[in-house]
């Protein structure tokens, strides 16, 4: 499997643009490139965003370094990072299609995205995962180390509530 990639600038946050490919697929943190409806389709039927508005998704991606991965022109993967590039990140919404499971593309992604240049000298790169703890190890994500002094704001159904008026 060759593996290429290609720098350009990115519009808008000032992060390259950047393409890996291996085999058939690529890698792309081009925003242009999203399937906005498919994320969403996606994203919607989650255990951690079940009703998700197409609207929050586009300004959740608008706000963060975004990496997708595509067959041909069909994207089959997503994941964002929101960060302020300096010493904070938080991995969000990492997804492979079940049709695309098995080929090593979600290990493939976070390698692109532990590589990323605005990714780089983060004092926390933090996440929230209920089953891929062992993916997320091989990165060097582990537990929180002292989760009493970790604090949230949680409103799981948020979604799923009527929109205020």
């Amino acid at each position: 499997m060759s593996e290429s990639a290609i720098d350009a600038p990115n519009q808008g946050l000032g992060d390259p643009v950047i393409e890996v490919v291996r085999g058939e697929y690529t890698i792309s943190t081009d925003r242009a490139r999203i399937d906005v409806p498919a994320v969403h389709d996606f994203l919607s039927k989650t255990y951690w965003s079940p009703g998700i508005t197409e609207d929050v998704v586009r300004r959740g991606i608008a706000g963060a370094i975004c990496f997708g991965i595509y067959d041909g022109r069909d994207q089959v993967g997503f994941a964002r990072v929101i960060t302020d590039r300096a010493t904070y990140a938080y991995l969000s919404d990492v997804y492979v299609l079940e049709s695309h499971r098995g080929q090593g593309l979600a290990k493939w992604m976070m390698e692109v995205i532990m590589a990323h240049p605005s990714l780089q000298g983060l004092r926390r790169f933090a996440l929230s995962t209920r089953d891929a703890h062992s993916l997320y190890a091989q990165f060097g994500f582990t537990v929180v180390a002292n989760p009493d002094r970790q604090m949230e704001i949680m409103r799981r159904d948020i979604y799923l509530r009527p929109a205020p008026r």
